[in-house]
């Protein structure tokens, strides 16, 4: 099959947002067999979308294409698919009223623009999209394929692994693709890839690795007549992945950072408590949600470690500063919520050279008298700062107790 991505969207042509889905498709329909020679952006606009996929259709046998299916006026996939194919979009009575009770479950009154999203094509089949409002499209006319989904990523992930690859595994031969990640934190993609390089000449399964928000995904794919085999040769595969990275990997496929240490407190019997002056309470939301009564309660304070109008300080005075710091909030909750687990984040603002500044984060886990700590200096936006300090106060808890056990 030849096959071309399209994304749509005005925010990708503004440099809003990175084109993440198409990269992350190009690779799946690698994995598939399926030779993709064309990837685009396009923006909200009809008449350009409309021949782009008139050109598409001619010369690709399959079309993916995110974004654009959306209730807004701008949103413009499905007109042209419409367009193209010459048929009428309908709106189907069952699509409708799944949609409607998707609203009514939040006691949101439904936007009638948004009926729009329960239309289909005589060429179409609607594809199911639980954790949002618009359900995908796979069109199939003389013996092409169009594929639309949604352009978030994690309702297009989820898409296209219940939905799409399915039937484009079933296209390809009727075999089975059968993925496995096992989730990495503590090292960096390129250390990851080096590690399980003698892997990776491995053609089935195959092995490959992905830089995500919560860590390092190493990606196992297997290919097989049915389910029961596939599986067989992932269990078979994954030990020597385990035997290379070891205690790195933290979790697999939707297996959440902060679930596992939850289920490492609940196993060890402990509690734990939390304070936090630069992350603003988002490990102790982490913990709340999945540890349930180990969790024992969390402290936010304001930022209390920038020098003010000293500016920021070197990285010997700024790691001082943070560790006395992070050991001492530790050091409260564990006393102000009576817990056995004391964990604190903080961070100070460091001079690395004469343009270049960053923060040291710095993180403590205290339990029977003992220290755990997590130190680092981060030079990204605030945001990516404090997404990744929540990964390190999590993982020095999982890295702590797994230790212990």
């Amino acid at each position: 099959m030849r096959a071309e991505i399209v994304s749509v969207g005005t925010e990708l042509l503004l440099g809003h947002i990175t084109d993440t889905n198409a990269s992350y498709l190009a690779e799946e329909l690698s994995a598939l067999g399926i030779d993709c020679y064309w990837i685009s952006q396009l923006g909200d606009n009809l008449e350009r979308l409309t021949d782009h996929l008139r050109r598409a259709w001619d010369r690709s046998d399959l079309i993916v294409i995110t974004g654009g299916i959306g209730p807004t006026e701008d949103d413009l996939t499905r007109e042209a698919i419409s367009a193209v194919l010459d048929e009428e979009m309908v709106v189907q009575p069952d699509l409708e009223a799944e949609l409607r009770a998707f609203f009514a479950r939040r006691d949101v009154v439904m936007p009638e623009r948004n009926v729009k999203q329960a239309t289909l094509i005589r060429s179409a089949q609607a594809l199911d999209n639980p954790v949002g409002t618009a359900p995908g499209w796979w069109v199939e006319r003389g013996g092409r394929v169009i594929v639309t989904m949604p352009g978030v990523p994690s309702e297009m992930y989820r898409m296209w692994s219940n939905e799409v690859l399915p039937r484009l595994a079933q296209q390809q031969g009727g075999t089975i693709i059968l993925t496995r990640i096992l989730k990495v934190l503590g090292l960096g993609e390129s250390t990851v890839e080096e590690m399980i390089h003698p892997l990776l000449h491995s053609t089935n399964p195959t092995i490959a690795t992905y830089a995500k928000q919560d860590g390092i995904h190493v990606r196992v794919t297997a290919k097989a007549p049915d389910q029961a085999t596939a599986t067989t040769m992932l269990d078979e595969f994954e030990p020597g992945v385990r035997a290379i990275l070891g205690s790195s990997i933290y979790g697999i496929d939707d297996e959440a950072l902060a679930d596992v240490v939850a289920g490492l407190l609940k196993a060890r019997g402990l509690s734990i408590a939390t304070a936090e002056d630069y992350t603003g309470g988002l490990v102790a939301g982490e913990l709340s949600e999945a540890a349930g009564d180990r969790f024992r309660g969390g402290t936010v304070l304001p930022v209390a470690l920038t020098p003010g109008a000293m500016g920021p300080i070197d990285e010997q005075a700024a790691d001082l500063l943070a560790q006395k710091r992070a050991r001492e909030l530790a050091v409260g909750a564990m006393k102000q919520w009576d817990a056995e687990l004391g964990l604190a984040v903080t961070a100070v603002d460091v001079q690395l050279s004469e343009r270049s500044r960053g923060k040291r984060i710095a993180i403590a886990l205290g339990h029977d008298g003992d220290w755990d700590e997590h130190r680092r200096v981060e030079t990204t936006s605030p945001v990516t700062v404090r997404r990744r300090a929540v990964l390190y106060a999590l993982n020095l808890v999982r890295e702590a107790l797994q230790s212990e056990g």
